[in-house]
């Protein structure tokens, strides 16, 4: 973390000494082993920054992948929670016993045990503050903004979305409460099985967003990586003006 943390200032001190060291060899006449090193050094260090260019951008394309389970996993909690509020609308609006009442029960614990999700950081909160890729702020130094992004990383790295999805739509006494309503209320049964698919569906989706959060947030090194070699080129680039220079005063 003290890397992205302290990046500009890397960067800053890494241009810095560039230009520190260029000084030292400036009054070395053109095509001078000084200058020819420095050339080398800016050749080497510059490919390794192109390097670390690609592999910053390949995480950045994955990164967007997590943006868009975002999308999708928000997606289906909205569409469970309107199918859910349907069929309380529906069916649960007075007191109801037997069958339906098993339904209605079923449903509020199912609505219970998603009821956390819209709080989490994995969803909207993790893209604007706290995804793996947002900790490229090129500031100086830490300060609350960091501390807020800490924080909820680690609340995203803890979720667990069996703990948060913990109950099933069907078991043994749904399946006979549908299958007893099916003859007397299907309507009912019908939308409890939409209401049960939209739950399934959210369950895959979420879980989905837990495995693309983890898959990121185990190739992070590639942004000290990706820094690292803003840094080296820093260094390399005023090597390499330097030579320039000393070339065209060489042909005056």
């Amino acid at each position: 973390m003290f890397i992205i943390e302290n990046q500009f200032l890397l960067i800053a001190l890494s241009f810095l000494s560039g230009v520190f060291g260029t000084l030292l060899i400036a009054r070395k006449p053109a095509g001078h082993r000084a200058w020819l090193l420095a050339d080398l050094i800016w050749v080497v260090l510059g490919l390794f920054g192109a390097m670390g260019a690609i592999m910053a951008g390949v995480y950045k394309t994955d990164s967007s992948r997590l943006e868009r389970q975002i999308d999708i996993a928000y997606a289906a909690t909205s569409t469970f929670d309107q199918d859910a509020a349907r069929f309380r609308l529906r069916n649960c609006g007075s007191p109801s016993a037997g069958d339906v009442a098993a339904l209605c029960d079923r449903v509020e614990f199912l609505s219970g045990s998603t009821a956390k999700n819209s709080a989490l950081p994995l969803f909207i909160a993790v893209t604007e503050k706290a995804a793996p890729l947002q900790g490229l702020h090129l500031i100086a130094g830490g300060g609350p903004k960091d501390e807020i992004d800490s924080e909820l990383v680690d609340r995203a790295d803890r979720y667990d979305p069996g703990e948060l999805l913990a109950f099933s739509a069907f078991d043994e006494e749904i399946n006979n409460s549908i299958k007893n309503l099916r003859a007397t209320h299907p309507g009912i049964a019908g939308d409890y099985q939409v209401l049960a698919q939209s739950y399934e569906k959210l369950i895959e989706q979420v879980t989905k967003l837990g495995e693309e959060w983890q898959y990121l947030r185990e190739r992070s090194y590639i942004l000290h990586i990706q820094i690292i070699a803003i840094c080296l080129a820093g260094f390399a680039a005023p090597f390499r003006l330097g030579k320039s220079i000393s070339e065209l005063r060489g042909k005056r």
